[in-house]
């Protein structure tokens, strides 16, 4: 069986079992497989945590990995929907350009952004895609990957964009090390010189990260001197309170 073939299979056997649960017979009839090759697409399922048996019983039904998996999406939309109020207040308080971005493989996605009335500003980058190792949004990521992952990212070279690019693996997993420890992650001149920012994580219900907040300005002026720390504690709010509305179901008002 090829692999392309494995999934779709794997995929019938997950739709098959929405309905409620059943036996290994019905579910090797409504996929239309041998009943041993159910059997063992049950099997692989079940050790990933996609399908469990019932207790007691030998039929089975969907597993809590699907259903951690369905409550932990959260469509781009409405995370710039919940974010927007909380990025404008974090603009407005810090000076600077405020943004919003995303996991998209092995780079950050930034899906949000709101400006300044500040004469020099830094480019729109709503839309953009940058790696992850080289700007703080990604770095948060990172930092909350589990070993086996952040191993994976770290097998391919990593690309200098600056001189200041973290590219060593051993030099990239003490920083994350210590962005995972302190809940956020600056960065200086790595992605592009003359720029500095700072992102926090927006966290699941689950606690995974699922986005992140930055803050970002031309770093002759960003952070002035004496306001790092009250910056990173307004966009650790920031973060925190999207989290805690995303976990309760928050929606902003219509207008």
């Amino acid at each position: 069986m090829s692999r392309v073939q494995s999934i779709e299979r794997a995929f019938a056997v997950l739709s098959a079992l929405a309905d409620g649960p059943i036996g290994v017979t019905e579910v090797a009839h409504r996929v239309g497989v041998p009943k041993s090759t159910a059997a063992r697409l049950l099997t692989a399922l079940w050790h990933e945590g996609a399908v469990e048996q019932e207790a007691g019983g030998t039929r089975y039904r969907l597993g809590p990995r699907i259903a951690d998996l369905a409550t932990r999406h959260v469509p781009t939309r409405d995370l710039v929907a919940v974010a927007r109020q909380y990025l404008v207040e974090l603009a407005t308080a810090v000076g600077e350009v405020a943004g919003l971005s995303v996991p998209d493989g092995r780079v950050v996605h930034y899906v949000d952004q709101v400006g300044t009335a500040h004469e020099v500003q830094v480019r729109d980058w709503t839309g953009s895609r940058v790696p992850m190792h080289a700007v703080p949004s990604g770095q948060v990521m990172l930092a909350d990957l589990a070993p086996a992952a952040l191993d994976r990212f770290l097998a391919t070279p990593l690309e200098a964009f600056t001189p200041a690019t973290l590219t060593a693996a051993g030099a990239l997993r003490e920083r994350l090390a210590q962005v995972l420890a302190d809940g956020y992650a600056w960065v200086r001149d790595e992605f592009s010189e003359g720029l500095a920012s700072v992102a926090a994580p927006i966290r699941a219900t689950d606690g995974d990260v699922l986005a992140a907040v930055h803050v970002h300005g031309p770093s002759y002026r960003f952070p002035a001197s004496g306001t790092r720390e009250r910056v990173t504690e307004r966009v650790i709010r920031a973060a925190t309170r999207i989290s805690a509305d995303l976990r309760d179901g928050t929606r902003p008002a219509a207008r």
